[in-house]
């Protein structure tokens, strides 16, 4: 359909912290006031993103939250269009004050806006964006079953379902350090660990534990959002830092360290994040003296070190010379699922007790039961078994990942095989050529421009492998191959 008029929007004047709020209250009041009657089509996601100077991401969410409230519709292949009955229409004075009143809270800023709008599409059966998920289908659920009868009747018959300790269960806590000591060279004390629901919520309570005053968090350039969105939430100034095919570029994190006053870095060093890159042994090396020199805290999230693929990986920086300022960061939910919630930090004892502090503020406590059905799994070996079995199906998977890419691209695409992990990192710049892409087809791959607020066109794509059967990766390819090769 063509536009007689393209309808211009102007967000200087508009209420609202952010840019999501100052549209989703511009779009809110013109459709109040008539200036946007019902029936009217509005610009493309797109096309609007490029007027107004803002990301189309901001855009597709606002038109989303909008849709959700009853302001929008969209038609397929058609566009997006103002409602034909409004949702306030009806309501009296009184009741729309009682709607539109938001001064009894504070603004989120944009980013958590659009991870918290991700995570309730999740929630609302839109397909999970999926960059290096676990299969759920892999997991062993009549052991977990069983093992979860037998821990409840335990604690049931022991009368030990009450409060415990913030830290988490001693039982757990002590299985983790002994894994940390046996299987990643790390000596850790049970007093060094703490148990959280994930690896996001250990590196929020760091956020909350370390001193913004002291300094900026320094993040890679391309970088893990939700991670961000948490320093920021408590302060945090973020200085990004250069990485190249190698990891983070310690010559850039120099300079910076000699311009800023920095008080911690947030790195994922065994496979980076989202370019699954593997940090060589002589950059940890100077990092951890550099953390040492400047006295900053490095924040090692390791969040899938079991699934390493060609070798025994590099071990991590928690358990190399001059780690004393290392929050190491890991989470069961790569071995399991998500669903599962469970996760652990490492540091000095110090660190463990702020952060239990924090965790009384919030949980009081995480899930004795669920912490004592991973102690009994690891103490069995079965955990160990499972990382093992899943590590050879993940590693078949990746290896018929990469082949399919030749097929179906050729040269057209590169790519380094990554040593560990579940996703692969795409050289799609010759396909693109600084061209916009809308975005891509399915749910399997996400673009560069995801991992990193610049705007600038895609160079790479994250194809996530790790929750693919051999069919759906042949199928998760092909998509992609039609897009990309058609718009060549």
């Amino acid at each position: 359909m063509l536009r007689p008029w393209e309808t211009q929007l102007w967000l200087e004047d508009s209420s609202g912290k952010t840019l999501h709020l100052k549209l989703l209250n511009t779009l809110t009041a013109d459709i109040k006031e008539g200036r946007l009657a019902p029936g009217c089509m509005l610009p493309g996601s797109r096309s609007l993103a490029e007027q107004l100077g803002v990301n189309r991401k901001t855009v597709q969410q606002v038109y989303e939250e909008l849709e959700a409230q009853g302001w929008l519709v969209t038609r397929p292949r058609s566009g997006t269009f103002v409602s034909e009955t409004l949702p306030e229409q009806g309501l009296s004075a009184a009741e729309q004050s009682l709607v539109n009143s938001t001064d009894r809270t504070k603004s989120a800023s944009e980013l958590v806006e659009i991870l918290y709008q991700d995570a309730l599409g999740s929630y609302n059966d839109i397909p999970v964006i999926n960059d290096g998920i676990p299969d759920s289908r892999l997991i062993p659920y009549e052991l977990l079953a069983r093992t979860y009868r037998r821990v409840c009747i335990d604690l049931s018959r022991q009368s030990k379902l009450g409060y415990g300790d913030p830290k988490g269960s001693i039982e757990l806590r002590k299985s983790i350090a002994k894994m940390l000591s046996g299987d990643r060279f790390m000596n850790c004390a049970v007093e060094q660990v703490c148990v959280v629901r994930g690896s996001q919520m250990a590196i929020y309570l760091a956020s909350r534990v370390l001193d913004s005053g002291k300094g900026a968090i320094v993040m890679e350039d391309l970088c893990y959002l939700p991670a961000r969105a948490a320093f920021e939430s408590n302060g945090f100034k973020i200085l990004k830092c250069r990485i190249d095919d190698k990891g983070l570029d310690i010559s850039h994190l120099k300079e910076i360290l000699n311009e800023h006053a920095v008080a911690a870095i947030y790195v994922t060093p065994h496979h980076q994040y989202p370019t699954t890159v593997c940090l060589p042994m002589d950059r940890r090396l100077i990092l951890l003296e550099l953390s040492k020199a400047y006295k900053f805290a490095i924040l090692e999230d390791d969040y899938d070190h079991e699934f390493h693929y060609e070798t025994n990986p590099i071990p991590p920086l928690a358990s190399l010379p001059n780690s004393e300022n290392v929050v190491h960061i890991g989470s069961m939910s790569k071995v399991f699922a998500p669903g599962l919630r469970l996760g652990y930090m490492a540091a000095d004892a110090q660190f463990i007790e702020r952060a239990a502090q924090e965790i009384v503020l919030i949980d009081r406590q995480g899930n004795p039961v669920s912490e004592l059905v991973l102690s009994n799994l690891m103490e069995s070996g079965e955990v160990k078994r499972h990382i093992r079995k899943t590590r050879k199906e993940y590693e078949e998977r990746r290896n018929f990942a990469a082949e399919e890419f030749f097929r179906f691209f050729g040269d057209k695409v590169s790519f380094k095989l990554p040593t560990g992990g579940m996703a692969m990192w795409i050289d799609i710049s010759k396909l693109v050529d600084g061209r916009v892409l809308e975005r891509l087809p399915g749910k399997d791959s996400t673009l560069s421009t995801v991992y990193n607020d610049a705007q600038v066109a895609p160079t790479h794509l994250r194809f996530g492998f790790g929750a693919l059967s051999k069919p759906e990766i042949t199928q998760s390819v092909e998509q992609l191959s039609r897009v990309l090769l058609i718009s060549e």
